[in-house]
């Protein structure tokens, strides 16, 4: 148990310096373009890269050596940052490089983190996975909250070539911890002898598609993505149009939503959630969309944002991690990478496009219709107010009922709410099946 400590605060130190790249990369873009836009593309780009793996590198988790794949992961991510820090230093470097590297950061980012994902059920006795995935979720939020502080801070005396050269430096560190535990092998001889290089890559999501359970508990996330993919994005020029660009208030804010989730994180850690699983993942989902995103919206003053960016993350670590052990307790450890992959890909598969229309609603549809004469302002004037950021506003309570109702509808189905009934433990299988999906 030590090694994992040790692994994790390699996870912690490697997701604090990378961070702290995207918080200055973030402010040179600004500097540079003085368009939000840019900034949004840098997360579309990421998103993109995101995809394209979970479309195919499930093949790859599940045949080859997972602590390799893990280093070679991390490894080109570094290539990526250390590309921008030599293009900085020759003063070359221009938002297209960005945009790239976080292609490639979302590629390799999320191949490195569905490997490690479907590693852990080999290194970590089954009744320590919630705590385990919640550990995860600790160490990401930890990283929220820590690097803009320490990016602020050193980027005078270091400059951006400086803080990247820290988020190198965490990336081997990284490494080196992985190199010291061993992460057993598994293979799945039927994978690699009798299935076409289609069959290989769509095995997941025939693996899903054809359990009722499994597809409802992914179609829950995919709906509260895509909710929260449309939400989610506004708060920053939410808060900003609504006290005048005021970006003290917007930091502390933001700082408010990490604090959220590293303290769901460490509740969860302590606690482990729910023996029902499926009630961390539904009562998570309804709790953050109700009582964060709804909230969040119609807050017009700091007090209100503080409590809204409470309740947003604090849940998260709970359902998150409720719903990865699920999935890590009735998949077959040899099929996983596929499994969660085809999983991972239908969850955000939305993403991209949400990101890119939510700036188009707003602006053109929500804001106008909530200004002091428009057309939505007396019927939802008295919930969100009227005004600049009040389209916004209105938009993120919208969003944050219709993530709480998907929670109610999992409940809903007889499928989701009843999941780790009808799916057995994978250990509790004489021979793990790949069910019917394998001859679909």
């Amino acid at each position: 148990m030590l090694k994992l400590a040790v692994v994790w605060l390699g996870q912690l130190l490697s997701f604090t310096g990378s961070a702290m790249t995207r918080f200055v990369l973030a402010i040179w873009l600004w500097e540079q373009t003085g368009e939000a836009t840019a900034l949004i593309l840098v997360g579309v780009f990421a998103a993109l890269g995101a995809i394209v793996t979970n479309l195919t590198a499930g093949v790859f988790v599940d045949r080859f050596n997972r602590k390799f794949i893990l280093v070679c992961a991390d490894l080109m991510v570094g290539f990526s940052t250390l590309t921008l820090l030599i293009l900085a230093s020759m003063g070359q470097l221009a938002a297209w490089h960005i945009y790239i590297a976080a292609f490639v950061s979302g590629l390799f980012g999320t191949l490195h983190f569905l490997t490690f994902m479907a590693s852990m059920t080999l290194v970590v006795p089954k009744q320590f996975y919630t705590r385990a995935n919640s550990l995860v979720t600790l160490a990401e939020y930890a990283s929220v909250v820590a690097a803009p502080t320490l990016a602020g801070i050193l980027i005078v005396p270091i400059g951006i070539q400086g803080v990247m050269l820290i988020d190198i430096a965490t990336l081997l560190f990284a490494i080196a911890t992985v190199a010291m535990i061993t992460i057993p092998s598994v293979s799945d001889d039927d994978d690699k002898s009798s299935q076409t290089n289609w069959q290989a890559v769509s095995f997941g999501f025939r693996y899903i598609f054809t359990n009722a359970s499994l597809r409802g508990l992914m179609l829950v996330l995919f709906a509260f993505t895509l909710s929260e993919s449309f939400g989610y994005p506004l708060i920053q020029p939410m808060i900003l149009a609504r006290t005048g660009g005021d970006q003290v208030t917007l930091g502390i804010v933001l700082s408010t939503l990490g604090v959220g989730g590293v303290l769901g994180g460490l509740i969860m850690t302590v606690w482990g959630g729910f023996k029902r699983k499926v009630n961390g993942v539904l009562i998570g989902l309804f709790l953050t969309g109700l009582l964060g995103d709804a909230l969040m919206g119609m807050g017009q003053v700091l007090p209100a944002w503080l409590l809204a960016g409470i309740f947003l993350e604090i849940f998260i670590p709970l359902a998150i991690s409720s719903n990865n052990t699920i999935w890590q307790l009735k998949v077959p450890p040899q099929i996983q990478g596929r499994v969660f992959a085809a999983r991972n890909t239908v969850t955000f598969i939305g993403e991209p496009i949400a990101l890119i229309l939510t700036g188009f609603l707003a602006d053109n549809i929500f804001e106008p219709a909530m200004a002091t004469d428009g057309w939505l302002a007396p019927t939802f004037g008295g919930l969100v107010g009227t005004g600049p950021g009040a389209g916004m506003g209105l938009l993120l309570v919208i969003c944050g009922l219709l993530s709480a109702a998907t929670a109610l509808w999992g409940y809903v189905v007889p499928a989701i709410r009843n999941a780790e009934m009808l799916l057995p433990d994978v250990d509790l299988v004489n021979e793990p099946s790949k069910s019917n999906a394998e001859t679909a």
